[in-house]
């Protein structure tokens, strides 16, 4: 017969010459499949390489599911109470435009180590979103060094739909002289980051992504909708371009979602995108150990140059 856990089992362990206290390994945060708090650390851990270099310097808002995904979750943007005092934080305004009149301020954690990485994780801290707007040594906050377009998909149409409109999106941002770099959202679609020549402010990145949603709303109605009303979207893979506004953030690539089963927001390449849009079945969401997996034999795809 099992023995029964401890109600809080807590392990202390070093990462990055800090002392931790992770708690409750054997909670399950996915039931659907038993994917458990330890797992959750161990992908972190792993894919750290990879994801730490995309989260510098960058605040992070968390999603945080403390009894699984089964049950509420919550967002959370200050650093909580208990925060260790050697976490780099950032303190920003809570305006759009994060004038630096305002007087009202958040304090964000700015992951960049390993360390801040696992407390995040044994919050259970699944989703890790990022504005697209960087932080300077000052703490302050820089202007937009990428534009992001979320490829959100309206029942009947799937990620089949948006690798088409992926490529619509990617020829229209070539257009601009920006390449376009395809991450699976990890849920339902896309997104398309594209690193900007120049840092811009958000209404000017986010002016950009409005032109290219509307550009092709009007050239291909019947499959793209750039308008937010969700009863609008039926059937066409609507263009979220308000994701560049400065108070908005983007689930970070290599982050795991909290839905019903774990997966990932996964770089891929054009020739997978291209493969989606020719067959229905040809691109799916991935799990964190195809994450990994893919690390392993490829590196780095958002950071590549194809």
């Amino acid at each position: 017969m099992d023995k029964p856990t401890p109600e809080r089992e807590e392990v202390r362990v070093q990462v990055d010459g800090r002392t931790l206290t992770i708690t409750n390994l054997h909670k399950v945060l996915y039931p659907r499949t038993g994917f458990t708090k330890a797992e959750v650390l161990n992908y972190y851990a792993q894919v750290s390489p990879v994801l730490l270099p995309l989260l510098k310097d960058r605040c992070v808002t968390r999603i945080r599911w403390p009894h699984g995904v089964q049950d509420g979750s919550f967002f959370e943007k200050n650093t909580p109470p208990g925060t260790p005092s050697w976490v780099r934080t950032a303190k920003v305004p809570t305006t759009g435009s994060r004038a630096q009149s305002s007087s009202d301020t958040l304090v964000f954690p700015i992951v960049d180590d390993l360390a801040t990485l696992t407390w995040l994780a044994n919050l259970a801290a699944l989703e890790l979103h990022v504005h697209q707007w960087t932080v300077g040594r000052n703490g302050q906050p820089r202007n937009a060094d990428r534009l992001v377009i979320d490829l959100d998909p309206g029942e009947p149409a799937g990620l089949h739909e948006c690798c088409q409109v992926a490529l619509l999106v990617r020829d229209k941002l070539a257009d601009r002289g920006l390449a376009a770099r395809p991450v699976t959202s990890g849920s339902k679609g896309l997104h398309l980051y594209a690193e900007l020549p120049k840092r811009l402010p958000s209404d000017e990145s986010t002016a950009i992504a409005k032109e290219v949603a509307e550009e092709l709303q009007g050239e291909h109605a019947k499959l793209v909708t750039a308008t937010m009303t969700k009863a609008r979207r039926g059937g066409k893979v609507f263009l979220d371009w308000s994701q560049n506004a400065g108070s908005k953030t983007t689930i970070s690539p290599y982050s795991l979602r909290g839905r019903e089963r774990p997966a990932v927001a996964t770089p891929v390449t054009w020739a997978e995108v291209e493969e989606g849009a020719d067959d229905p079945l040809g691109l799916d969401q991935f799990t964190p150990e195809q994450v990994l997996d893919r690390v392993a034999e490829h590196g780095d795809l958002f950071s590549a140059v194809e």
